[in-house]
């Protein structure tokens, strides 16, 4: 059984765990299906309260992808969002990030 399908397994008996769909978006980027771990990294983005790691991974591929403007877009929603929950060291990181593509950090 693949990485990927344990992770299945384990999600399809706890849909709702956060860090296992994290790690399922992580592995799907691994075997090059950016299409869908970006869209599980957005679920996440969207989840109550948000993920705050999906933000800072789906910037990090979107900057892969050579999708810089979206990535700053990930960047700034994750900065607010770490703000938000009290993560200083995700929105640090975050900042660095969106300061390395020469948008300033926010």
């Amino acid at each position: 059984m693949s990485r990927r399908e344990k992770l299945e397994a384990l999600l399809a008996e706890n849909p709702a765990d956060l860090f296992l769909r994290y790690a399922l978006a992580l592995e799907l980027e691994k075997e090059g299906d950016h299409g869908g771990s970006l869209d599980r990294l957005s679920e996440l983005q969207r989840a109550e309260p948000p993920y705050v790691p999906a933000f800072f991974m789906a910037a990090q591929q979107l900057v892969k992808l050579a999708r810089i403007a979206e990535a700053r877009a990930a960047l700034r929603d994750g900065i607010e969002q770490a703000r938000q929950q009290g993560d200083a060291h995700a929105a640090g990181e975050m900042s660095e990030l969106l300061a390395s593509l020469g948008s300033g950090i926010v």
